[in-house]
């Protein structure tokens, strides 16, 4: 009776082992699927460096006297886009096509110190909703300025954020609340924090070292947005860190400038200088991802909102329909972009977050207009079908919209001289350019008459565009000058 007793106890004791192991198995076993199937989504930095012209990257070769060896690693590791340009060339709308991916006057920002609108889909929103923590650090320039609006040049409300919901640690206007060596930025909760004694650009990558040196429990989209070497707008030029002007003082002069009077002649050594410390605070930036085990699963995006022709071709630095006002730097670097090659494509800065969403295994918003360029790093049928051409807009210094092409540049505005609309109902043909045989858009070739056939080609094509743009199609009246 004993020995029964003593088996059957046995005998329920080996079972209920043998039954936990089992299900501790298919645990593990569930577990372990589950994990297999666990997207691991690369993290994201986006790092913007405000009127940063794209011929002065090194790794472009048309500068000798830049001093970017950092970017040219990003180049030489990664994708460089030699023809991306900004479809609207001043510093808050080129930021609300970023994010939006949509026309500037789709945004409502289609001039500086206007809000976004609030219910727009946006990269760091659709980031947020995939398990993102989504961070800025830097110049934001997408919240409302006028007071009455509720805005600010500095603190931004978490309603004018855009779907940045975690770190916060910027200025809506930076230029306004910042000098070069001393200035104030703001946390999220509107707590100030300020420097003194310290390069801005400097400054501001020490706040995204301790960002990056913190633990993440899940994948991260940093927007980290210098101004450098964007002009100091009470000084009325760019200011590089100290020593640029003796550094730089004898620095090569590029085609489309010397030919024109300007601003360069002063502001060209300290726009070396800035150009120099922001390639020093991506190489840093790059060294504290490797140091943290971050840069293999990291996407590294260089990039700039517009270029600068320092005041050759309107009296200020940009807002101009001109290679130097549009062309921008864009080199991406990490999973997915990985391997040297250079992109000749015509690539807009509208098409930025959908290629992001799409290397990120992110769905991109049918509303927005612009095209992942994935496609073209590996898919020569892709590149053969690729548009070729971005809608331009101009505002603020005349009322325009222009064609780029790989071979042409043809705007058109509105003469009547108005500037406070966002399009207009009639524009005339004002400028044309040959890419090819005149790639400094040294010689205006609207109103030649050799060239009518050609213009009034492009003129059916942009009117195209602007419709595809949201906007109503305008009259598009041709040169006065033709015969």
């Amino acid at each position: 009776m004993t020995k029964t007793v003593e088996s059957v106890a046995a005998r329920r004791s080996f079972l209920k082992g043998a039954v936990a192991s089992a299900v501790a198995a298919a645990t593990a076993a569930g577990a372990e699927g589950q994990k297999a199937k666990t997207v691991v989504r690369p993290n994201i930095i986006l790092y913007l460096a405000d009127q940063f012209r794209w011929d002065f990257l090194g790794a472009n070769e048309k500068n000798h006297s830049t001093r970017t060896p950092h970017l040219d690693a990003m180049a030489a590791r990664g994708k460089n886009f030699t023809h991306a340009v900004t479809n609207q060339p001043v510093c808050s709308p080129a930021r609300s096509v970023v994010f939006t991916s949509r026309y500037a006057t789709e945004t409502g920002v289609w001039h500086n110190g206007f809000p976004i609108h609030k219910e727009l889909s946006t990269l760091p929103g659709e980031l947020h909703a995939a398990g993102y923590s989504t961070n800025l650090i830097g110049k934001w320039h997408l919240a409302p300025e006028k007071k009455e609006d509720g805005g600010s040049i500095g603190f931004v409300p978490k309603e004018y954020r855009s779907g940045f919901m975690d770190l916060w640690e910027g200025a809506n206007a930076l230029e306004n609340t910042s000098h070069p060596y001393e200035g104030t930025i703001w946390d999220g909760d509107g707590k100030e924090i300020t420097y003194k004694d310290e390069y801005r650009v400097d400054f501001l990558t020490d706040r995204a070292e301790k960002f990056l040196r913190q633990k993440h429990e899940k994948p991260f989209f940093l927007f980290l947005s210098q101004l450098e070497p964007h002009q100091q707008n009470d000084m009325h030029q760019p200011i590089g860190p100290k020593g640029s002007v003796q550094r730089f003082a004898n620095a090569t002069v590029p085609d489309d400038l010397r030919a024109l009077p300007g601003t360069w002649q002063a502001q060209l050594p300290d726009y070396y200088g800035c150009v120099e410390a922001i390639d020093t605070s991506v190489g840093r930036v790059r060294k504290i991802l490797e140091e943290e085990g971050l840069a293999e699963n990291t996407i590294f995006v260089f990039f700039s909102d517009h270029g600068c022709h320092f005041m050759t071709r309107n009296t200020e630095y940009k807002r101009s329909t001109h290679n130097s006002s549009i062309r921008v730097p864009l080199v991406i670097d990490g999973p997915g972009f990985r391997g040297r090659q250079q992109i000749p494509e015509l690539i807009g800065l509208i098409d930025v977050a959908p290629t992001l969403l799409e290397a990120a295994g992110v769905p991109v918003p049918s509303t927005w207009k612009g095209k992942s360029a994935v496609p073209l790093l590996n898919d020569p049928a892709a590149r053969e079908h690729w548009p070729n051409r971005q809608l331009i807009q101009i505002s603020e210094s005349m009322t325009a919209r222009a064609i780029r092409t790989p071979d042409w540049t043809y705007c058109v505005a509105d003469i009547s001289g108005k500037k406070d609309t966002p399009a207009a109902k009639t524009y005339t043909e004002y400028q044309m350019y040959d890419q090819r045989a005149d790639p400094h858009e040294l010689v205006n070739l609207a109103g030649r008459a050799e060239y009518k056939a050609k213009a009034e080609e492009l003129r059916a094509e942009l009117k195209k565009m602007v419709v595809a743009a949201g906007e109503a199609e305008p009259e598009i009246l041709g040169a006065k000058l033709y015969p």
